[in-house]
């Protein structure tokens, strides 16, 4: 009888944590731009490419759906960043802005968007910049928005792969990061690197070159990547070999940003 009442005891305890684990991330939004990238796909028409409701290798449905489980809200932002736009996002997604190869009629990150997006991440919003490299990212807008925090995406292409040698765009020498908390190897494919100044500092770097950068801005936070690196193609092993990690980095990734949301 004991035993029993030992194993239900446990059992709740469980279920409790798991709870708690959920609820502190709770009325969370997450808003995943979807202005300065803005790609629709040639054959069906519809919009795609680092989307939500993309469920192909190009989206980041899985991604979404790694953060709903953590009790998060999604939410896509189809307009330019202002205040009304970012009002009660928690952690807002930018994503390899559009070149004109890839929209003839971009969105670039401007001035005035700069100044909102500024004033929101000072106010305490939580920021993660996804670049890309050199042939597959708008840089010029996206580094005047970097430069507020001492980043830039250098116009280069890192870790190029050829055909299905995967270990070309391996990375094993992770530091002792949150994000790479039980990570033994992960897959970055095609980035660019970035250049840092002011508080900014690197997390992950190979051979001096940074991928990715972190920095606090006023009561928010900024995390940026060389590349877009978690959607749907390369956050599992839908294509990947076994030992490579990355679901197991974009649940340390949900975790990390999330617990900076005010």
């Amino acid at each position: 009888m004991m035993k029993q009442n030992l194993s239900r005891l446990k059992s709740v305890i469980l279920l409790i944590i798991s709870i708690v684990s959920i609820n502190a991330f709770a009325q969370k939004t997450v808003g995943l731009d979807n202005w300065y990238n803005h790609e629709t796909n040639p054959k069906t028409g519809k919009i795609f490419h680092y989307t939500w409701d993309d469920t192909q290798n190009s989206g980041f449905s899985q991604l979404g759906d790694l953060l709903k489980s953590k009790g998060a809200a999604l939410k896509t932002i189809s307009g330019k960043a202002e205040a009304q736009s970012l009002a009660g996002i928690g952690l807002y997604i930018i994503v390899d802005p559009d070149t004109t190869s890839e929209n003839p009629k971009p969105n670039y990150i401007m001035p005035k968007d700069i100044k909102a997006i500024s004033k929101w991440v000072k106010d305490g919003g939580v920021l993660l910049v996804l670049a890309n490299d050199k042939p597959n990212c708008e840089f010029t807008h996206l580094n005047q928005l970097a430069k507020e925090f001492g980043m830039h995406f250098n116009p280069v292409t890192l870790n190029p792969v050829t055909g299905k040698e995967y270990n070309m765009a391996a990375e094993t020498n992770l530091p002792n990061h949150p994000l790479f908390k039980g990570v033994n190897k992960i897959y970055m494919k095609e980035v660019s690197s970035i250049a840092l100044s002011k508080s900014a500092k690197a997390v992950l770097t190979d051979d001096k070159q940074v991928y990715i950068a972190e920095t606090p801005y006023g009561k928010g936070f900024v995390l940026a990547v060389g590349d877009p690196w978690l959607y749907n193609e390369y956050i599992d092993h839908a294509m990947l070999p076994a030992d490579f990690e990355n679901l197991k980095a974009a649940n340390n990734l949900a975790d990390y940003l999330l617990g900076k949301v005010k």
